[in-house]
């Protein structure tokens, strides 16, 4: 088996090599498996009047493409049923790229959705602003979150920075537009269902903006019986300049806003809407920063996909430290280019992140090619990786500035979070927005703590003996599920967190037979399938729960795997089967082993493929595999 683990090993080294570009990143595919951004563009777009014809004619072949036979729409695909916010944006978004809604796919469409439920089934809150922006889902008589809340101060109880950087930049122009509720209903494009909804279904409808409570934000937000000159008309002026300051202080140098091509749409309307023109310069390099972020369909070159911002920071940091991992030496050319581009993008700015952090430092990495105020913690531990063993001061220097970073973002019960420190409040968890608790706040997670842990432990070289350290493992273990798993919140799932809390835990010193790790181990050998692989449905973020695939997946046996090499002092039979699994496979090629998404974005909403993800795991699996274990035989 070792040497075709050594040749597995070479082959993929060689492959990555192959795809370096030139100024020294990787530049993969960020794709979401849905189509919900595919549909937000045309409908943005086309409802704007910024004519691109063929990016929206490739978006539709895309949308249509990944219909589902019995007319719905999923954002998974192993969905059980049609999903009815995926469903209501396409059959909108592709009647706004000219499709006839008497094609037969589209009848198809009416009849899945009134099946699914109806309007009343949407929960995505992005799908009702879509859709209410043209006028097919009802505007909220007040919106669950007043404009005012940009003006109240860091010392009220709830203030507009309580909420997530991620929510922020996609609020700023939401309270814009639903405060200023405008409708382009365009009288040619044929309803979902018959227009013919009672007062009392609108009513309905209009609560499903604030299921949970509502009435003590009110006066920010409904009056405007008074005139222009009132108390509340005066307040939402200033909180739109507001809005209007907070969104163009926060565009990238691409002009999207935050990199994100969502945030990016939301402010085009948002724009537009306070009277930007579509020829404003804002406006054009909004547009040119979205069409630098479609990708090509893996299917078919004449389709396109949008992605949610381009991952070539993360894919580059990534394939950098498994090839190092791999056995390319730090001084190979490919290594070195791709540390001159990962030092060239760490952050010197201090972003809005610098609000929880008493002596704010730059030295943090973003996720995306052009990010340059949004750190995160994910991208700085694998960047941190990818360059600590650069020749010269450079790389000395740029690791020891994010280190001081990723500690002083430590957050204060211990975790580490995504993107800010202590930004989750537990009055936010209560906001009467869809998907509050997951998109509005930012609390650490076991998969980032597990990660930081890893790079301070294999890679800085620290302990439980240091006391961040123990503070981070003790926050792991209370955090660890009554079956031995651990939520994974920004992978699928229950083994991604697994994987993380176990290589963290035990790069920092904790012994493999300690109780919680031997749990967690037993937990991984009791899901394996038969045929030695690991797979794990989308449907377990939103459940909570752990729910299998019926097939395995590359990048989740390779978390797998190396969690059970991380557990392991010596190799057992199911170690030996899942590192098959990845050689077999590997070999195939596509299929679902390499499609299936394993990124977590938004749990129900969004998932992603990261092509490089059933490459560069399999890689460090079988490198760490390699590297602990030789040729032994298998001995547990």
């Amino acid at each position: 088996m070792q040497q075709r683990l050594q040749a597995d090993i070479d082959a993929l080294v060689a492959r990555l090599l192959r795809g370096q570009a030139a100024d020294g990143s990787w530049r993969l595919g960020f794709i979401e498996q849905g189509t919900s951004l595919d549909a937000a563009t045309v409908l943005q777009l086309q409802n704007a009047g910024i004519a691109r014809p063929k990016l929206v004619k490739a978006l539709a072949e895309r949308m249509i493409a990944k219909q589902s036979d019995g007319g719905a729409w999923r954002v998974y695909p192993d969905e059980k049923t049609g999903n009815a916010s995926a469903t209501a944006e396409c059959y909108y978004a592709l009647q706004y790229a000219g499709i006839s809604p008497d094609e037969p796919f589209m009848r198809k469409a009416r009849k899945a959705f009134a099946d699914i439920g109806g309007l009343g089934r949407i929960e995505s809150l992005l799908t009702k602003f879509q859709l209410a922006l043209i006028g097919r889902y009802p505007w909220p008589r007040w919106f669950p979150v007043p404009i005012g809340i940009l003006l109240l101060p860091a010392s009220s109880p709830l203030h507009f920075f309580q909420f997530s950087g991620y929510a922020r930049v996609h609020m700023a122009p939401m309270l814009i537009l639903a405060d200023r509720k405008p409708v382009d209903k365009q009288p040619h494009i044929r309803p979902l269902t018959p227009d013919t909804r009672s007062d009392a279904e609108l009513k309905r409808l209009q609560r499903g903006w604030h299921a949970h409570f509502g009435a003590a934000v009110r006066g920010l937000s409904e009056d405007r019986r008074k005139g222009p000159w009132s108390p509340a008309a005066k307040i939402r002026e200033l909180a739109t300049d507001r809005a209007e300051r907070f969104i163009l202080e926060r565009i990238e140098a691409d002009g999207t806003l935050y990199g994100y091509s969502s945030a990016t749409l939301l402010m085009l309307h948002a724009l537009r809407t306070l009277g930007y023109s579509t020829s404003h310069p804002v406006v054009e390099k909004a547009v040119r920063g979205l069409e630098s972020l479609t990708a090509p369909d893996i299917a078919s070159a004449s389709r396109t996909s949008m992605q949610i911002t381009t991952s070539a920071v993360w894919d580059t940091a990534l394939i950098s430290h498994a090839l190092q991992d791999a056995g390319v030496p730090a001084g190979h050319p490919a290594v070195e280019k791709a540390g001159e581009y990962l030092l060239a993008r760490q952050h010197v700015k201090l972003g809005d992140w610098k609000r929880g952090v008493k002596r704010p430092a730059a030295g943090g990495w973003g996720f995306s090619d052009v990010n340059a105020i949004n750190p995160d913690m994910d991208d700085t531990t694998a960047a941190l990786r990818a360059v600590r063993g650069l020749p010269g001061h450079r790389g000395r220097a740029a690791a020891d500035r994010g280190l001081l970073w990723l500690l002083a973002m430590q957050n204060a019960d211990g975790g580490w979070a995504a993107f800010e420190r202590n930004v989750d409040h537990p009055l936010i968890r209560w906001v009467p927005l869809d998907g509050a608790e997951d998109a509005a706040t930012d609390p650490s997670t076991p998969d980032l703590t597990g990660r930081t842990l890893e790079y301070l432990g294999r890679c800085a070289g620290l302990t439980t003996a240091h006391a961040y350290v123990r503070r981070g493992a003790d926050w792991l273990y209370r955090r660890q599920e009554k079956d031995g798993s651990w939520y994974g919140r920004w992978g699928v799932c229950y083994i991604y967190g697994t994987w993380a809390a176990l290589t963290g835990l035990t790069a920092v010193g904790e012994p493999n037979d300690h109780p919680r790790i031997r749990k967690a181990a037993e937990w991984l050998l009791g899901i394996q399938h038969a045929d030695g692989g690991f797979g794990e449905s989308c449907a377990s973020d939103s459940a909570r729960r752990y729910t299998p695939l019926t097939h395995g997946t590359l990048s989740q046996t390779a978390w797998a795997l190396d969690a059970l090499i991380a557990a392991h002092a010596k190799p057992n039979p199911a170690m030996e089967r899942a590192c098959d699994y990845l050689l077999r496979h590997l070999q195939a090629g596509s299929g679902p082993e390499t499609e299936y998404p394993t990124g977590g974005g938004l749990p129900g909403c969004l998932y992603a493929r990261y092509d490089s993800y059933s490459l560069v795991w399999p890689l460090l699996a079988l490198a760490h595999y390699r590297d602990k274990y030789g040729g032994a035989p298998a001995l547990e």
